[in-house]
């Protein structure tokens, strides 16, 4: 008798949905085929202090070479994905750390993690989700690869404070059949600085996250980074589309956000008036 899991599977392969019904050996434009393109979008604020930036890129790394990655790695239809780092501080700053990258195996996964490991660390002013939104956006396009799911992974310690309004970017990336996971910092430091809120969590759910089966995980202590940062890349590896009436899709504006998504330009304007 097949496994709920090979079950899952098969059920993929033949969902009906246009963008999903081939699914083929060999992607359009010559591409390679996989089963989803990640990019995994850092927070490197001021806000970040050296701590915060290293425990934040070490629960990524450990992630990448854990089994239960690699496991969910294996149990999709190709067993394989293509992930990209971009570490983000205001509009204009948005730097791939890490180029686009095919992960099929232990050994593709430690490659990825090893060059991770490797390169510099900085930090830069102002934090622009936005920025961060649309740059991630951009770096999907014409990147060699071919998928039914593209996901921006996005990761941070405050509201947005630089560039457009955050929602604006959200909505115009899930209009392009992208999907944003979010894993806000929330609290992690002993103290709050005029441009912190503290129900980030909030933010993110109301203001950042969108598209099918889009979800966060909050971080809400240091102890908490590797765990939290391996449970949120394993489930978008292991994410298998849903029925379209699924209570998991979530939709654009869905509701009226709980806090504003322009909270973070306020507080920017309070506090040094531009």
């Amino acid at each position: 008798m097949a496994s709920p899991l090979r079950m899952k599977l098969a059920a993929w392969l033949f969902w009906p949905t246009a963008c999903l019904a081939a699914a083929p050996a060999s992607a359009r434009d010559g591409a390679t085929q996989v089963d989803a393109e990640l990019v995994l979008a850092v927070d490197i604020s001021y806000s970040m202090d050296t701590e915060e930036q290293r425990l934040q890129r070490h629960g990524y790394i450990e992630a990448l070479r854990s089994e239960q990655f690699l496991g969910a790695l294996k149990a999709g239809p190709s067993g394989r994905v293509a992930i990209t780092y971009m570490q983000w501080a205001s509009e204009y700053d948005q730097e791939p750390l890490v180029g686009w990258s095919l992960v099929d195996g232990p050994e593709s996964a430690s490659a990825f993690a090893d060059k991770l490991a490797a390169a510099p660390y900085r930090r830069a002013q102002r934090t622009s989700i936005s920025g961060a939104i649309d740059g991630a956006a951009k770096l999907f396009e014409g990147n060699g690869f071919d998928s039914a799911r593209q996901v921006i992974d996005v990761s941070g310690d405050g509201p947005n404070n630089s560039g457009r309004p955050v929602n604006e970017a959200r909505d115009e990336a899930l209009a392009r059949g992208i999907t944003i996971n979010g894993l806000p910092l929330v609290g992690i430091r002993p103290y709050i600085s005029p441009a912190d809120i503290k129900d980030l969590d909030l933010y993110y759910e109301d203001c950042v996250i969108g598209g099918f089966d889009a979800f966060m995980v909050p971080i809400r202590d240091q102890r908490s980074f590797v765990d939290a940062t391996r449970t949120k890349l394993v489930r978008e590896i292991a994410s298998l589309p849903r029925e379209p009436e699924s209570p998991a899709l979530i939709r654009i504006a869905t509701r009226t956000p709980r806090i504003s998504c322009l909270i973070g330009e306020i507080l920017w304007r309070n506090r040094w008036g531009n």
